[in-house]
């Protein structure tokens, strides 16, 4: 990666996450997102009942959705990346059958945060809460799983949500995690 900002006086620092670390915070955060929309679900709906369509779909719902996690990140970070789509890299961290998707030019924090919560929204809430008016089964465990799904992105989140919103970041081309480049003139957030 060309540092491209260091020239002109960013102070580059690079954020990691523990992917290891990141699957032990998304079974562990099972248990409250499980508790905020499948106990509402059961107190509206009397029961987890569904047809054996539905549940049947469950697997392609999650095979197709980790692949559309993914593409959402990189529809995002594209609309705000200078070169578009020509900027986004798909692929797997196979150590850890791990999918991914690499910005390879810095964005704006806020750029960059705003593509990292899309999936979770998209494929995680919104269909969670869809379940509840519409009492779809197969909605509920998908927004569930793709809720937990983006936990190592609200870890990334959390590695910036103290940045100011102005700086650059830049995804680590080989580990789970940024570079941050910081203005001095502005300082942090």
């Amino acid at each position: 990666m060309k540092d491209e900002f260091e020239p002109k006086g960013y102070v580059k620092e690079k954020l990691t996450i523990d992917i290891v670390q990141a699957n032990i915070y998304g079974i562990i955060a099972f248990i409250p997102v499980i508790i905020i929309f499948a106990l509402p679900y059961y107190l509206i709906w009397g029961g987890f009942v569904g047809s054996i369509y539905e549940y049947s779909m469950l697997i392609p719902a999650f095979v197709i959705g980790i692949i559309l996690h993914e593409l959402i990140h990189g529809i995002t970070w594209a609309r705000f990346a200078d070169k578009g789509f020509q900027s986004i890299k798909f692929g797997i961290l196979w150590k850890y059958l791990t999918p991914y998707c690499h910005c390879k030019e810095p964005l704006r924090v806020d750029h960059y945060i705003l593509g990292a919560i899309m999936p979770g929204i998209i494929l995680g809430i919104l269909p969670a809460l869809g379940s509840l008016r519409l009492g779809s089964v197969l909605l509920l465990w998908s927004g569930i799983f793709f809720t937990v799904a983006a936990v190592g992105d609200v870890m990334m989140i959390n590695l910036l949500k103290d940045e100011n919103k102005g700086d650059f970041v830049q995804d680590h081309p080989s580990e789970a995690g940024c570079f941050i480049f910081r203005s001095p003139e502005k300082g942090n957030a």
